[in-house]
């Protein structure tokens, strides 16, 4: 961060309210540090920076006594106080995060954590599927294509040619793990890091897999048949187990989350399990009472309109709505009647509405509705 930008407020940074206890600041760090590590943020630019001004906030108020001066007296007044962040002693981020929560802890978007040895469970892949209304009320099944870590069936998974040897690693004697020590902004920290030899395997094959260069895995295109309930919503999400990024040293692989966006249709707003649609009726067959059709999810029917149906009535389909997710019920299609008037009237059309105004009368034209009735329905209430 440069001398001339403000920063934040810490606990803008952190998202907890500024009475927040030490057990919820501290989880809110590890959720950021988690999600802005570099390592799993490698598309955007500036992770490094947001994971070293977390880092900054939860030191500043993981401490009573730099929290209660920051309370008092903002970012001025740790600098006149004498405070300064220096994660320029940790080196890389990963030191930050290590002297946060000690080593071994964290898993990239690889499924490859500091400090080898033990399985590494795959990470989680996310997609997004596209369906129209009438698949999300009926179920459908959506073949979805994404690109997912897997296991190279060349080396089946292990890194080296077939037929050549897996040996020990010798820089960092088969531990997976560089230590070193050194004095930080924290005091005396033991650095613990994957060695860049062995990348934290403790082994390396003599001769690299020619098709993932010995890394066992790579990067492939695969496809999948997604089943999508009936019901579903927009944004709602369905998880496929065992179909993410594969795992480490036997691990199991992780889950492929789909994100299922529902066109919008023209013809209808959904509003939880119900539909919302309208539909023009001239206002003569409204005051005489007609049949119309209406769109349904599974096609045109007739409706009655009753004979002296007022505008912005809604009339109501049982059943002919959304189905519910997690039970057998379906949802109803509520019709707003938009009552027409007509106009740019011949000679004849005026003079025969001249004739039937003149034969209105109260009986005709009373209604025992409130005027907050009135503005109800007229609004869609």
């Amino acid at each position: 961060m440069s001398a001339s930008q403000v920063p934040r407020d810490y606990y803008d940074v952190l998202g907890v309210s500024r009475d927040a206890p030490d057990a919820e600041i501290k989880k809110a760090f590890r959720r950021l540090a988690r999600e802005l590590h570099p390592d799993v943020n490698s598309h955007d630019p500036g992770a490094e920076e947001k994971f070293k001004e977390a880092a900054e906030a939860y030191e500043v108020l993981s401490d009573p006594d730099r929290r209660a001066t920051y309370d008092r007296y903002g970012h001025e007044g740790l600098r006149t106080g004498g405070y300064a962040p220096n994660f320029e002693a940790f080196g890389s981020v990963a030191d930050i995060f290590e002297a946060f929560f000690g080593g071994g802890g964290f898993q990239t978007g690889f499924g490859r954590g500091f400090g080898g040895g033990g399985t590494v469970q795959g990470g989680d892949v996310g997609a997004a599927a596209e369906i129209d209304l009438a698949e999300a009320a009926h179920g459908t099944q959506v073949e979805l294509a994404y690109e997912v870590v897997s296991l190279c069936e060349h080396c089946r998974g292990n890194g080296a040619e077939p037929g050549t040897p897996i040996e020990t690693c010798e820089r960092c004697g088969g531990s997976g793990q560089l230590r070193t020590v050194s004095r930080t902004p924290f005091g005396q920290v033991m650095r613990t890091a994957a060695c860049d030899v062995c990348q934290g395997e403790g082994r390396v094959p003599r001769e690299p897999c020619k098709v993932c260069r010995g890394r066992g895995r790579k990067v492939e295109r695969a496809t999948v048949s997604v089943d999508v309930p009936a019901g579903i919503a927009d944004g709602q999400r369905i998880r496929i187990a065992g179909r993410g990024h594969a795992g480490e040293r036997g691990g199991r692989p992780g889950d492929l989350y789909v994100q299922i966006r529902v066109r919008e249709d023209p013809r209808f707003l959904r509003d939880g399990d119900d539909l919302v649609t309208a539909i023009d009726v001239p206002a003569p067959l409204a005051a005489l009472g007609t049949m119309v059709e209406v769109p349904t999810v599974d096609g045109p029917v007739e409706l009655d309109i009753p004979a002296g149906t007022q505008p912005h009535e809604t009339l109501v389909l049982r059943g002919a709505g959304m189905p519910a997710l997690r039970s057998r019920r379906t949802g109803n299609l509520r019709v707003v009647v938009n009552v027409v008037i007509p106009r740019h009237l011949d000679r004849e059309q005026r003079e025969l509405f001249a004739q039937l105004a003149d034969t209105m009368s109260e009986h005709n034209l009373r209604t025992d509705e409130g005027v907050f009735g009135k503005l109800k329905r007229a609004f869609g209430g």
